[in-house]
């Protein structure tokens, strides 16, 4: 089998996919133990893939058959999991808010019950884990429409695909979704 790096120097487009099979479980398992948090490490794990292609592709060949892939890889990951937990911040409650509430608890996670709670992680995990099923190329154009945000433009360029294509991976993962989570359910 040839080398990823080879792959990647001849035909970017083309032999993505087999780099992000190669390492997505190993910079999962990294992003998840740097932030502590399932649905994070997704995310990192994404983007860190999204910046990986957008740095690859203002690469020359040679400097790709030369890259030391893996750490490179890591080091991409931890900037954005670092990135991620500078960016948290904790939620803000207006004076008047807990004012006009009086005596109420607010309704913040640290406020809900342990069954509310409970069921919000057990959704958390299927919706992560839904999502970690679903074939990359679908994968990658849900998180980055609905847990990113961006535009389809957007998404088209930091993958590389035509608007349409990007459209079409969007509705076909949000298809694979659901049909997910009506065998799930047994409303089939």
């Amino acid at each position: 089998m040839r080398d990823v790096r080879e792959a990647l120097a001849d035909d970017l487009a083309g032999s993505f996919e087999r780099l992000v099979a190669s390492y997505q479980d190993r910079l999962y398992s990294f992003a998840l133990r740097m932030t502590g948090n399932p649905q994070d490490a997704e995310e990192v794990t994404q983007d860190a893939f999204v910046r990986a292609y957008r740095a690859l592709q203002g690469y020359p060949p040679e400097r790709i058959r030369t890259l030391a892939l893996r750490s490179w890889l890591y080091q991409i990951t931890l900037n954005l999991s670092r990135n991620r937990a500078r960016r948290r911040r904790p939620g803000l409650v207006s004076l008047d808010e807990i004012g006009l509430r009086g005596r109420e608890k607010l309704e913040s996670p640290d406020h809900l019950g342990p069954n509310v709670l409970a069921e919000q992680a057990e959704q958390r995990e299927e919706i992560a884990t839904a999502l970690v099923a679903l074939p990359v190329r679908y994968r990658a154009a849900v998180v980055l429409r609905f847990v990113e945000g961006l535009r389809y433009a957007e998404i088209a360029a930091a993958l590389g695909q035509p608007i349409g294509t990007v459209k079409a991976n969007v509705h076909r993962g949000i298809c694979l979704l659901r049909q997910a989570f009506q065998k799930r359910t047994g409303e089939v």
